[in-house]
This record gives structure tokens, sequence and C-alpha cells, in this order.
């Protein structure tokens, strides 16, 4: 085979040597254990945070198997304070923020990860460094580089339409969206410039079978009721 052909089907499924789903997703369900090479980035524009976001909804991802009795009102404020309190956090000591999503997903590779894609190499780069070091919710953070350049790729279509047969086992990203208001005040500046609004916020009215961002988030009470505004802990994982 050629050196160009084989170039051509790099992290396609025809590609027989290195991981289609590692290479789109930044995550494959087989870990280790995947007979496929993770090749993982030197140099990336994207981050992963692995497993960061706990949904109050989803008891497995809590020790004590809790299950919430939050409304739908109140899961939404509980998620937009997470995604506000990162994105703030991230862009105010790292730099500019092109997108951040968070996948809904219920797979161990996918449930909870955070992907944030900077708008420089070099910002991402010395987030890992730092972020490592770091603890958020009473956790360690653990973070790393990310293949993810184009979330398109990354995000199940049929899921966006509504038609996504697997559920949150699926292996492709299932997008959290934010509210219209949080989106606004995150993004509202970058759609007076030239550039593609982020993949996990483009506005689908109410529908909330979108993605990241505001596709179909609609906006959510602004009140303070059950804030979960939590600030990172640079030495022992305490909550405060």
């Amino acid at each position: 085979m050629g050196s160009e052909y084989l170039a051509s089907i790099f992290g396609t499924e025809k590609d027989k040597v290195n991981c289609s789903f590692y290479y789109k997703i930044g995550a494959c369900r087989h870990g280790d254990r995947c007979s496929r090479l993770h090749n993982k980035p030197t140099f990336s524009q994207t981050i992963l945070l692995t497993g960061m976001y706990r949904n109050p909804s989803n008891p497995t991802q809590f020790p004590e198997g809790i299950k919430t009795d939050m409304t739908e009102d109140e899961l939404q404020e509980h998620f937009d304070n997470f995604f506000e309190d990162i994105f703030a956090e991230l862009e105010s000591k790292y730099g500019e923020i092109e997108e951040m999503n968070v996948c809904d997903n219920l797979g161990d590779h996918l449930v909870g990860n955070v992907y944030c894609q900077f708008v420089e190499e070099e910002a991402a780069e010395k987030a890992v460094t730092d972020i490592n070091n770091r603890w958020y919710d009473g956790r360690p953070i653990l973070a790393e580089l990310s293949p993810v350049t184009d979330f398109r790729e990354a995000c199940c279509r049929q899921y966006e339409m509504g038609e996504c047969t697997r559920g949150g086992f699926c292996n492709f990203m299932h997008l959290k969206p934010i509210s219209r208001e949080l989106r606004r005040r995150l993004y509202g500046k970058r759609r007076r410039r030239a550039r593609t609004p982020p993949r996990g916020d483009r506005d689908r009215g109410h529908d909330r079978r979108g993605g990241g961002g505001d596709r179909g988030g609609g906006d959510r009470g602004g009140n303070d009721r059950g804030s979960n505004r939590r600030r990172y802990d640079e030495e022992g994982g305490g909550r405060y």
C-alpha cells in the first residue's frame, strides 16, 4: 500500500491499525484493551477532562447511588452553573475558548466528559499541565490533550434528530445543552466576529434533543435556588 493511501484512511473505519473512535471522539469503549492503536496527540487545541461532570439524575456517577429529586429546571440550573464555572476558569487562566462541550452519554468512556477547544494550542498544553495538579468537587481532575478537532464528526447525528436507538450508551457524543441565557453570556461577543458558532451552541429552538450549547436548552430559570457553584481546590479535594 502506498503512503498516500495510508494517509487518506488514517483514523477512518478502513484503518486497521489506528482506532477510528479514539481519533474522532478522544475515547474508546475498549480502553487499553482496544485492538487498535490510540495515538495520543503531543499537541492539540482540545483538552479532555475525563468524567468531570456528575449529573445528579445519573445515580451511577455517585458511589452512594443517590437518586435526585431535582426538577427539570433545577437540573438545568445545576448544569449551567457547572458549565459556566469551568468555562470561566479555563478561559480566564489559559486563553480564549473556541467551544466547550459536555457529554450526556452513559457509557463509562464518555459519561461526564468535558471537551474544551481553545483557540491556541499553547493554551491547551498549559491547561493540561496545570489542571492535572488540581481538584474539583472533591475529586482529582484528569486532563489530557484530545485528538478531537471537529465535533461535527464526533457527535451522533441520529441523536440530534431524535432518532438514536442506542440511547445513552451510543459510542458517539450526545452533547448536553446549556440554556440560551448562558449561551448569550458566554458566546455572545464571539457571534459579532466572523467565526462559526460552536458545534454545541447552535440554536434549534426548544428541542431538547440537541447536543451541547443551546441546541434545545431553552431559557431556564435564572434564580439562585439550588445553585451549585463550585470552585477548584488546588490542594486536597475539598468542596468550597
